[in-house]
């Protein structure tokens, strides 16, 4: 059970915790092709006042939210674990999460066990926000090994709802991702995923690439499209093993992918038909030339290259979680930039600020991040110098 804390007061009245606004939103988050109203820009006209005044409020509402998540109203919890969630999504968190983490996490942990459907999703979602936000290290893993045994029941539980165990599946990769260290406990979550989907590539290529085609006649569109990408990703895969690899019902896969990348259907919406033309013409390139169409993501003065079905499928689930912070995610947070291997956080000089035309609360969100990356460097040398001195 989390600790209870006491709300601070102002002028001697208690403030009411409002949800995050789209305004918050936009203030919060940092990216390449953000416009900032005039309403988002008042750290440039307020100067330094303003700013500190903007991030006492953003750390009080972010306190409310941390208190809410065991209040006895679901709504309330509800409320307050999707502000989080688009806190962690849109912002750089990691000094004020970094002590606050356990709480947080037994907050979820509660969510998990005593909430139902939409409630277990968010707290699932919330789970694997933290896990980014803290990136690999012991703080992480601390939070996953609490939360794992959590997942496992829910997702081996057939009478938990369907979109709960939808979100603990996606958590539970992705938390293995950023906080599992051990080879055993990887193999160990990858055996638990076998019962629903084997993940050893070697057995899941000729078990499950012939049932996808049964898949790319569902009714819904974006159980066809996510069928075809996995068909996608699974010839990547295999011609990565194999240069030589050759499917026995290449022929008529290819046909029924052609025929989705020519839909004409009149009893399916436009929009639909539009949006499966697109993925399928790519879909059918990558299974019969093994070609994929490249994408470039620019991100602040960066870019970055997605070149592959893997890279493609990786960048998406990421995305899923962060939404529309994601650009900010790849300049400043650690982790992710690691799994795209972007090397460090660009330590972006004044002049280039300046020359980006960006509020001074982004120039803040820049200096954050340098102070983390500085701060880290400097505990390691510390923690270099105690060993030395014990030894």
């Amino acid at each position: 059970m989390p600790r209870s804390k006491k709300r601070s007061t102002r002028g001697g009245q208690q403030r009411a915790v409002q949800p995050f606004s789209d305004e918050d939103v936009s203030i919060e988050t940092l990216s390449h092709c953000s416009t900032f109203s005039d309403s988002a820009s008042l750290t440039e006209e307020g100067g330094d006042g303003a700013e500190d005044g903007a991030l006492e409020d953003f750390q009080y509402k972010l306190k409310g939210f941390i208190d809410s998540t065991v209040d006895k109203s679901a709504k309330t919890r509800q409320g307050a674990l999707d502000g989080l969630k688009t806190a962690m999504a849109t912002k750089i968190l990691y000094e004020f999460i970094l002590e606050r983490r356990m709480t947080i996490t037994d907050s979820i942990e509660r969510c998990l066990k005593k909430g139902k459907g939409e409630e277990q999703g968010a707290a699932a979602s919330l789970a694997c926000l933290l896990c980014i936000q803290l990136g690999s290290g012991i703080e992480s893993e601390e939070v996953f090994k609490t939360l794992k045994p959590v997942f496992k029941y829910i997702l081996n539980d057939g009478t938990a709802n369907i979109q709960a165990r939808q979100a603990c599946v996606t958590s539970l990769g992705v938390c293995s991702l950023v906080a599992e260290d051990d080879i055993l406990d990887v193999y160990g979550t990858m055996e638990c995923f076998e019962g629903l989907f084997t993940s050893q590539l070697h057995r899941l290529i000729p078990k499950h690439l012939p049932r996808l085609p049964g898949l790319l006649e569902c009714e819904d569109v974006n159980m066809r499209i996510a069928a075809g990408e996995t068909v996608a990703l699974l010839f990547e895969l295999a011609r990565d093993l194999d240069s030589e690899f050759e499917y026995e019902g290449l022929d008529p896969l290819c046909m029924k992918l052609n025929s989705l990348a020519t839909d004409c259907n009149k009893h399916r919406a436009k929009n639909d038909k539009r949006k499966q033309r697109s993925v399928f013409r790519d879909v059918l390139r990558a299974v019969e030339e093994g070609d994929f169409q490249t994408e470039t993501i620019r991100f602040g003065t960066e870019r970055m290259d997605i070149d592959s079905w893997v890279r493609k499928r990786t960048y998406e689930a990421l995305r899923e979680f962060v939404g529309s912070g994601i650009n900010y995610h790849l300049q400043a947070n650690e982790f992710i930039r690691d799994v795209f291997e972007l090397g460090p956080p660009m330590m972006v000089d004044s002049a280039t600020l300046k020359a980006m035309k960006i509020s001074r609360f982004e120039r803040h969100l820049y200096n954050a991040a340098a102070f983390k990356a500085r701060t880290k460097a400097r505990n390691k040398v510390r923690d270099k110098r105690v060993d030395i001195g014990e030894f």
